[in-house]
């Protein structure tokens, strides 16, 4: 919003500057011929006619400077509604790819469930296959007869006892095949499921950065268009002060030859006065305004605890913990997904934008009171040096994880990953105590 307010107090300016530009070149264009050329009736009713043209081009400026405000306010209007819907977006792509992460996490254990109940039934296979075995060969080789030989009554027992055993493993056996068939079968539908959900997740995930990047677009059209016309109103500003200089002498001539028109002169040299004032008036605003885009509306200090992470994912280092090359980590480093979009955690100004050795594109934000926080590893930015950028706007987004830091490779992650550190007074400190604690959680969840 800083920044709206900075572009706001330019376009004043340019209205002011227009509205003295009509004042000035009026009288600069209707030039009259010296007043010992005329006679002092034609030269008097001139000096009205020239007053009278005057009066009705400062009516006219007025009335367009009231037609330039209301533009002004139309467009700060339409610029803070694509900031919030710029911050609203990236807040929903984060929790589209949390959800993504999350569903392949859900994927992935339902898989190796799967996997282990198919193990499960693959070692149980052989034992039913030899009860099954068993049972064909008693159906082939029936016990004999009780009543055909007397001696064959404890030969029929103990096939009795046999065929009993047999009966009670193999029905437990497959009671618990049937179960894990079926524990099977629902891990299966379970994974369909959420498979589809997965597939839905991404069209959202697509929409949603399509959208972004349509809004980060506008935002850079739009700042390119305002500070092109500051360019231009700066020039035209510099070509009006030649002009009222030549207005002053011409009136100061006819001043000094044509004492009986002296209050119409006064008069014109007010207008001009008061002209010039409202140029310093507005340009002193703009100066206030520009200076108090670059401070953070809130102070960095009080929103310790409420910080938000600048972009979703899992932490996989901490600070103070061993970088594995030697030394300590000072900073964090967050594992997220492919082309995440990464946002600004804290309102400040934009002090580097741009490649730095092996840590990809990297990005420091100026919080204020000796504060600045850095974002390292990705692969594009959306802002430049000088820029003001608000809590949660989209500032760049992260590779492919092609391309690894140093620390990244150390930690042996997979997939993409930012860094993140927090310096005060040059000196690099702990982020944790100033990171929001439902992000945290998500983070480490």
């Amino acid at each position: 919003m800083a920044e709206f307010r900075m572009t706001s107090a330019r376009r004043t300016l340019r209205g002011a500057t227009l509205a003295v530009a009509a004042v000035c070149v009026a009288p600069v264009a209707a030039d009259p011929s010296p007043p010992a050329a005329q006679s002092p009736d034609r030269q008097k009713a001139a000096k009205q006619t020239e007053l009278q043209g005057v009066e009705d081009t400062i009516r006219a400026s007025d009335e367009q400077r009231r037609s330039i405000q209301a533009e002004i306010e139309s467009i700060r209007t339409d610029k803070a509604r694509l900031m919030e819907a710029l911050i609203a977006t990236t807040a929903r792509v984060q929790d589209a790819e949390r959800g993504v992460a999350a569903a392949d996490a859900r994927v992935d254990g339902l898989g190796d469930k799967a996997a282990t109940l198919n193990r499960s039934l693959q070692t149980r296979r052989a034992a039913i296959v030899e009860i099954l075995a068993a049972v064909q060969r008693m159906g082939a080789n029936p016990p004999p007869a009780i009543l055909v030989r007397s001696g064959d009554m404890a030969e029929a027992v103990r096939a009795a006892t046999l065929l009993s055993s047999m009966t009670a493993s193999l029905k437990g056996e497959t009671e618990r095949l049937a179960r894990d068939v079926e524990d099977l079968a629902a891990t299966r539908a379970a994974i369909a499921l959420e498979r589809q959900g997965l597939t839905r997740a991404a069209v959202t995930l697509a929409g949603e950065k399509t959208r972004l990047a349509a809004l980060v677009e506008a935002r850079k059209q739009s700042l390119s268009s305002a500070e092109a016309a500051l360019g231009s109103q700066q020039k035209r500003a510099a070509d009006l002060a030649g002009q009222a200089a030549s207005l002053k002498d011409l009136i100061a001539r006819i001043d000094a030859e044509e004492a009986q028109r002296k209050s119409q002169e006064q008069a014109a040299r007010a207008a001009d006065e008061r002209a010039a004032r409202d140029i310093e008036t507005a340009a002193e605003k703009a100066r206030n305004v520009q200076t108090a885009a670059l401070r953070p509306e809130i102070a960095f200090s009080a929103i310790k605890g409420r910080m938000p992470l600048p972009v979703a994912g899992s932490i996989l280092r901490t600070f103070g913990a061993p970088d594995g090359l030697g030394g300590v980590e000072r900073g964090i480093l967050v594992s997220t997904l492919a082309g995440a979009v990464v946002s600004a955690p804290v309102d400040g100004s934009v002090l580097y934008s741009g490649p730095y050795r092996s840590y990809g594109r990297v990005l420091i934000i100026d919080a204020g009171e000796g504060y600045y926080v850095l974002l390292a590893g990705m692969e594009r930015t959306y802002v430049n040096r000088g820029e003001a950028v608000l809590s949660g706007e989209p500032v760049g987004v992260v590779g492919d994880g092609s391309v690894k830091m140093a620390a990244a490779a150390a930690v042996g992650a997979a997939q993409p990953v930012l860094y993140i550190e927090l310096r005060k007074d040059g000196t690099a400190i702990d982020p944790g105590p100033w990171w929001a604690k439902t992000d945290i959680e998500k983070a480490h969840g």
